[in-house]
Formats: structure tokens, sequence, C-alpha cells
């Protein structure tokens, strides 16, 4: 797949993109809309083509009408890129989320994790630290969900020293008990672009 030399194409930023679902649904759009997406991931669809003005107003209405947001000013992009990263690793990242977040997050976007901090908690009057725990929270309802694994299993997966402290951030964070949320049964998780 050498396309090393010539850089054809456009990059479209996509807000509200949070699951392998969103990815089929994006690229779904795009097809529909006459374009060819080479490569469709969180918060990114690279498609072969050059975009003109009025083809960019169609495919903004289309991802609109699924609830997604095309980006185009740069802190609303860094915003979008910051959420899309916490998720990867919280969701997709595989177990042992055992990482530093501000490294991870620096050199993911190749910027000071202070300034990132800072235009997060400005834009969305949260912090990284806060948003990311979060995350950990939605990934510990999906996973006591399943019913599979033990809480100290999942504090594993999520990184967390022990399922104690785990215990004690899922119940600040909801008001339940990792125990008596698995005994409720239902599935109390929210969609991952609500949290």
């Amino acid at each position: 797949m050498g396309n090393a030399g010539k850089e054809a194409g456009t990059v479209l930023h996509i807000k509200n993109m949070v699951c392998n679902r969103c990815i089929m649904a994006v690229e779904g759009c795009l097809k529909q809309s006459g374009l060819h997406p080479a490569h469709v991931e969180l918060g990114t669809a690279v498609i072969s083509e050059e975009l003109t003005d009025e083809m960019l107003g169609k495919v903004r209405n289309a991802l609109e009408a699924l609830g997604f947001e095309l980006i185009d000013d740069r802190k609303s992009l860094l915003i979008e890129q910051i959420r899309s990263e916490v998720i990867k690793l919280v969701h997709y990242g595989g177990n042992g989320l055992k990482v530093n977040l501000s490294e991870h997050l620096s050199s993911k976007l190749n910027r000071d994790y202070s300034s990132l901090s800072k235009l997060f908690s400005e834009v969305t009057g949260t912090t990284v630290e806060k948003y990311f725990i979060a995350q950990k929270i939605e990934r510990a309802k999906e996973l006591l969900a399943y019913g599979e694994l033990s809480l100290n299993e999942i504090a594993d997966i999520l990184g967390y020293s022990s399922s104690a402290y785990l215990s004690a951030q899922f119940k600040s964070v909801t008001g339940l008990t990792p125990t008596h949320f698995r005994q409720i049964g239902e599935n109390r998780r929210k969609p991952l672009d609500e949290v």
C-alpha cells in the first residue's frame, strides 16, 4: 500500500465517534456520499478525494444526521483527539491499563501534557483525569455486566492497584458498590459519547 510519495486525499476529523459501530456508520455514510474512505478510525476518516466546499457541506449534513460532527477549528480538534485517545486506551487498549496518562497523551498528540490538560479543562469544564476515570468506570460497568470476571481481575485490567481502590472510585462516581451494581443486573451503562 505505497502512497508514501503522494498525500492525495483529505483527512476529516469527526466528533462523537466512540466505538467500532461508529467507525462502520461513518464509513457507510462516506461511501453513500460517493466517497472512497481509505481509512477510518475513532475521530478520523481519510478519504481518497479532495473535497470541494459543496461536497464538504453534503458530507457535514450526512454525518450530522447520524449524530456526528465535522470539526474545523483546532481547539475542538485537539479536544476530540484527547477524548479519542482516552477511549481507545480504556476501551480498546487490551489488558493491563498501567500507563502514565500524561506521558501517553503527550506522546500520542506530540504536545506538552500541561497545555493539553489546561485546554481540555477550559473547553469541557472537567479535567482529563476526571474524564479518564469516568471512562474507566464505564468500562468497569461493562465488565461487571458481563459477569465473567472477578472484581480483582477487573481492577487489574483497568490498572487499579487494588479492588478496594476500584470499589471506592466506582462508588464515588456511581453511588453504588460494584457488587451492588452487579446484583441490580440491569445494564446501567451510558453511551460513551455521554460520558
